[in-house]
């Protein structure tokens, strides 16, 4: 005899389960109370012919099949979430929640313009901004619309190429009074360096433009991009940023422009069943507008032409 298929609910509560690590925790989480929680991982396991979890005195333990059985729980969870926000467009064309997906300086230095000129005409459109360096996996609804500077591969990825940016080495006024600016690459041993922490496949690519970078020993290191570009404008020592960034700061001056120029190419992309969803449309089509208008950096006509779009 088959075992009775477990409600969508189950697996929701098997997910705060993992996470939580107790019924109880769970049941919180849930508002649903402890035996509830506790019926919902007996349904699962019953269906699934094996233990999820192991119980002790202090807590729960996942089991080898409750971690293999988690990635398809949270893409339940993710499919459930993008699920509300499709049908949140219900309410008005322009309505509900777009989730955004974007590396930390877009996320922090560029978009939130872009976005705060979208609110005034769509004021009820609900944004959410996922501000990670990592790749949010569209076809897992993990977002809406997403930013990315590598090229997406996947057949049901909708994507508009929007250009490309420069990242280049920049240092604060301060500290070229102080240390003076290098005229050769050689010169970058004598002055401290902003760089990673690990080596990461975006080092290795700037490494094999730059081969003097592997000779010299990073003065500051770390993995997230907009701490660099904060200690670099505060004048801690020389460090990659975005050309167009550095535009828009008079403090920053370039070092070695016609030795280091690294290109990064940056794509929209969103989910193509997403494309005739007016919310999520409206919010592809102001992304590619403004990220192309600071792409191509036409600053002060764009900026004009924003103001009196306010």
């Amino acid at each position: 005899m088959n075992p009775i298929e477990p409600s969508w609910d189950h697996y929701r509560t098997f997910l705060h389960v993992l996470r939580e690590g107790s019924l109880s925790a769970a049941a919180r989480t849930l508002g649903l109370t402890q035996p509830t929680v506790g019926r919902h991982i007996d349904a699962l396991e019953a269906a699934a012919g094996a233990p999820l979890f192991l119980r002790s005195a202090t807590g729960l333990t996942p089991t080898d099949a409750a971690l293999t059985l988690a990635p398809f729980a949270e893409e339940i969870a993710a499919s459930a979430a993008a699920f509300l926000r499709t049908a949140a467009s219900a309410r008005g064309p322009m309505a509900g929640r777009v989730r955004i997906s974007a590396s930390e300086v877009m996320a922090i230095e560029v978009i939130p313009a872009i976005l705060a000129q979208l609110a005034e005409q769509h004021p009820q459109l609900v944004l959410e901004l996922s501000v990670s360096d990592m790749v949010e996996d569209l076809l897992r609804h993990e977002a809406d619309v997403a930013v990315r500077m590598v090229a997406p591969q996947q057949e049901a990825l909708v994507s508009r190429a929007l250009g490309t940016l420069e990242v280049g080495l920049f240092a604060h006024h301060r500290y070229i009074a102080r240390h003076g600016l290098p005229q050769t690459e050689a010169d970058l041993a004598d002055h401290r360096v902003i760089g990673f922490d690990r080596n990461s496949a975006f080092l290795q690519a700037v490494r094999r433009r730059v081969p003097i970078l592997d000779q010299l020993s990073f003065a500051l290191r770390t993995d997230s991009n907009l701490a660099q570009l904060s200690a670099v404008r505060a004048g801690f020592g020389i460090g990659a940023c975005q050309v167009r960034l550095a535009e828009r700061d008079p403090d920053l001056r370039r070092v070695l422009g016609e030795h280091f120029s690294f290109p990064l190419p940056t794509y929209l992309v969103m989910h193509e069943n997403l494309r005739s969803v007016p919310r999520c449309r409206a919010v592809f089509d102001a992304l590619a507008e403004g990220l192309s208008v600071y792409i191509a950096g036409r600053t002060a006509g764009a900026r004009e032409g924003l103001e009196a779009g306010r």
